[in-house]
């Protein structure tokens, strides 16, 4: 294989299959039949109509769904399960000529989209949260409320027969529009979408660890010692990122050159003297590295690569002229990535971060040069990697091939904070589900360690946990430049995100082969609750079934109080806080209030989720020696734990290890395996039983043998040990039939309130003969309500525990 045709292997079927497609040939409209709810419709004032692949479409020859045509009088109708479309046959497209009825009642009357015509999105996601403070305007997704929305695809960029990028066909006038009729089956409309477009990748399991970015000007001694400090800390890492101080900013050279110094590709060598063995040191940490690239100003004279990169352009170098950036010119991108990348990637660089801002334009019109340094990275770092990866901003619909997403900078406020659960969660609308925001903010702000805080747990919960900061000084994501409290719980939530690697690599698997984003709006498994749409911050993290509910905190805490509080939404069902052990009725909005060590994360009757066993897990991205299983008892569930060695590419390719777990309510049994595959050996096995109420006896076996149960209270449940478990075995744990989860202790939650709160002492003791009466609950709450002189924070505050259940 030459240094080239990796980048050409971009595998499409653009094409659809011919019993799909009514009109085309002389006819000036197109339509395919694609699946039963995306049809797509063209038109073409010379009747040459486009069968290359797009950026959005890169996928049309899928199976033929069934449908039917009749034509009568002019009228062209198309019918399949999820629509019925009707066409003035021959006539410019209009709100009156073409139509679509979808099956179903969506809005007051009927559910009919008309062309042109606005169809309440409800959104996808935006190119970057460059200087964003609070929320922006998104594009477009794939679902609606409404049960049926488009997408323009008139303009995209394609992708020629040889790989390359192509302009679309010249003259006014010309439409290409997908029309997605899933009603309120948003998860069936993305699936359709990636059918279309390309599954999302697995990613690499260590992108699912913590990063580490700062912008400022390390030396290769000051980062080495801070990745040390950061383990003496037993703070795990598993990606290192070097921001632009790791080239040439300020030398004597690139001020003569009258460039910023933003953009290049020459060491530092006062801050790297030896490149190679500090990347070297960084990947015997158990880290990989990024390099940031600003690739717009080209290649200038200075750089060491200069001469290799003239050499290989047919460039003059008498003036030693800048070579200037044109990544729509197929010898320059193949110079740019084989010349100019590669040398640094053989020194030990595993993926670029793509810091494109300079706007959607190239030389070409209709060419994006995001699109294309998006998608060329992507497949260029299949080279050397079995799971490529960029990090780049979002260049529109299709860009979820392309993870991981880089949102930009944002600024330090708590309106930032606020707006990114949303962002996230909705940008799965439109397939998008690998962003990673600067988490901690990035510029501008102030010092906040209850922001920062809140933040790195809203991280923990997020698609990529990236630390990230400007140059200043003052601006600092390492834990210990907080103050003791913060210090303390940004420690614990960085260490529980690479707990949760078992169960994050997981669901990286079942995204990549189901079709399901991690982070979700909680509309996709409630579309018929309208609370679920009036809670755009909570989110669903998860795939169904075992799968948690995510409500962030995203304003500051009451100082009287020392709690913060969200207003949140629990779907029908039971419930339990899995940091703090509350168990929760659902079908209900409520307020839910924290101290900063808490964070409101919820767990259904019924789930299991496992974590490394490690309270203190190291760097890197190893399969666990032990694994502690989270359950919640009250309904049945399952899991399979999916493990691998990453040596394969895709996840269909991948020969997966696999573990099942299951509970099954009747009996109260928990079964853990047997292991299928090649990766596991003999590992430790516990699991924690979150809010579980009084057991008669629990029971433990592994094999025919039976093992003594040890068990240990916490907080939020009991931790059972079952020990080591080899990969052929099955283990049982046994709490006996029918185990319920156990009644809230008010007065166990309702007293640290009441200590905290600094109020007056009579009104804290009035408040607590309310709480230890011992009186329905329904009288406490009367009693709680007319009491004077109870501010609404800390009235809200004791009500969440009073009506929990």
């Amino acid at each position: 294989m030459s240094t080239t045709s990796h980048r050409s292997n971009f595998p499409t079927k653009p094409a659809a299959n011919p019993d799909a497609i009514i009109g085309g040939g002389d006819a000036k409209y197109r339509f395919t039949v694609l699946t039963p709810g995306l049809l797509r419709y063209e038109w073409a004032p010379d009747s040459h109509f486009e069968d290359r692949a797009s950026v959005f479409a890169i996928n049309r020859r899928l199976p033929v769904p069934s449908f039917r045509t009749v034509t009568q009088n002019g009228i062209l109708e198309i019918m399949t399960d999820n629509f019925h479309l009707t066409y003035d046959e021959g006539e410019d497209f209009s709100a009156s000529s073409l139509s679509a009825g979808v099956k179903g009642t969506f809005s007051c009357h009927s559910s009919v989209w008309r062309y042109g015509e606005e169809c309440g999105n409800l959104g996808g996601t935006a190119r970057t949260l460059d200087c964003a403070d609070g929320r922006i305007e998104l594009g477009p997704g794939v679902v609606s409320k409404n049960g049926f929305t488009t997408i323009d695809d008139s303009k995209s960029m394609l992708f020629g027969a040889d790989g390359f990028v192509a302009t679309r066909h010249s003259g006014d006038g010309r439409v290409d529009g997908y029309l997605f009729a899933y009603g309120h089956d948003y998860a069936g409309a993305v699936k359709a979408l990636y059918a279309l477009s390309g599954n999302q990748p697995l990613l690499p399991r260590w992108a699912l660890g913590n990063w580490w970015s700062r912008y400022y000007a390390y030396s290769d001694k000051e980062y080495l010692e801070l990745m040390d400090r950061f383990e003496k800390e037993k703070i795990p890492f598993s990606v290192a990122v070097l921001d632009m101080d790791w080239h040439v900013v300020d030398d004597p050279k690139v001020k003569a050159s009258g460039k910023t110094g933003w953009t290049g590709y020459t060491w530092n060598k006062d801050l790297f003297p030896d490149p190679e063995k500090f990347l070297k040191e960084l990947h015997e940490r158990k880290l990989r590295v990024s390099l940031n690239d600003h690739p717009a100003d080209g290649v200038q004279n200075y750089e060491d690569l200069y001469p290799a990169m003239a050499e290989a352009l047919s460039h003059s170098t008498e003036h030693s002229d800048p070579i200037h950036f044109d990544i729509t010119d197929r010898n320059f991108l193949n110079a740019f990535f084989d010349v100019l990348h590669r040398p640094l990637e053989d020194q030990g660089a595993d993926f670029w971060w793509i810091d494109w801002q300079q706007g959607s334009h190239s030389r070409i019109p209709g060419i994006d040069p995001l699109w294309v340094l998006n998608h060329f990275h992507f497949v260029d770092n299949k080279l050397h990697h079995k799971r490529p990866l960029t990090f780049s901003r979002y260049a529109g619909p299709g860009s979820h091939r392309y993870p991981v997403g880089f949102s930009g900078d944002t600024i330090v406020t708590w309106d930032s904070l606020a707006f990114q659960p949303e962002f996230t969660a909705t940008a799965s609308n439109i397939g998008y589900g690998w962003w990673s925001h600067d988490i901690g903010g990035h510029m501008f702000g102030g010092k906040d360690d209850e922001l920062s805080t809140r933040w790195l747990q809203l991280g923990c919960f997020s698609p990529i946990l990236r630390l990230h900061s400007s140059n200043s000084q003052w601006t600092r994501k390492e834990p210990w430049t907080y103050g003791p409290e913060a210090e303390k719980v940004m420690t614990a939530f960085l260490r529980l995100r690479h707990r949760l690697l078992p169960y994050l690599h997981t669901m990286n698997a079942r995204s990549a082969t189901e079709g399901v984003p991690l982070v979700r709006p909680m509309y996709w498994a409630y579309p018929e609750h309208e609370e679920a749409y009036e809670v755009p911050n909570q989110y669903l993290f998860g795939l169904s079934g075992s799968g948690l509910l995510v409500t962030p905190i995203t304003a500051p805490q009451d100082p009287k109080l020392r709690l913060a509080k969200t207003k949140g939404w629990l779907p029908p069902g039971r419930y339990v806080d899995i940091f703090t052990g509350g168990v929760y009725n659902g079908d209900r909005s409520l307020w839910i209030s924290r101290k900063l060590e808490d964070y409101p994360v919820f767990a259904k009757e019924g789930s299991i989720i496992p974590l490394d066993a490690a309270t203190e897990p190291g760097n890197g991205e190893a399969n666990p020696d032990s694994i502690e299983v989270l359950i919640v008892v009250g309904a049945d569930g399952a899991f399979e734990l999916l493990e691998d060695d990453g040596s394969e590419n895709s996840a269909e390719e991948v020969k997966w290890t696999r573990t099942p777990i299951k509970y099954s309510q009747a009996d109260g049994t928990v079964t853990i395996g047997p292991s299928t595959g090649d990766v596991v050996k003999d590992r430790g096995w516990s699991i924690r039983f979150l809010a579980l109420g009084e057991a008669k006896e629990i029971t433990v076996s592994v094999g025919s043998g039976k093992r003594i149960a040890r068990q240990e209270r916490s907080k939020n449940g009991i931790l059972v040990q079952v020990g080591g478990v080899g990969p052929a075995s099955k283990a049982t744990i046994s709490l006996g039939p029918n185990p319920v989860l156990r009644e809230n202790d008010l007065e166990a939650f309702i007293r640290p309130i009441l200590a905290d709160a600094q109020i007056q002492f009579r009104l804290k003791e009035q408040i607590w003969q309310i709480v230890a009466a011992k009186v329905p609950a329904t009288r406490k709450v009367s009693s709680l309500l007319a009491l004077e002189g109870v501010e609404e924070n800390l009235r809200e505050a004791i009500l969440e525990y009073m009506l929990s259940e």
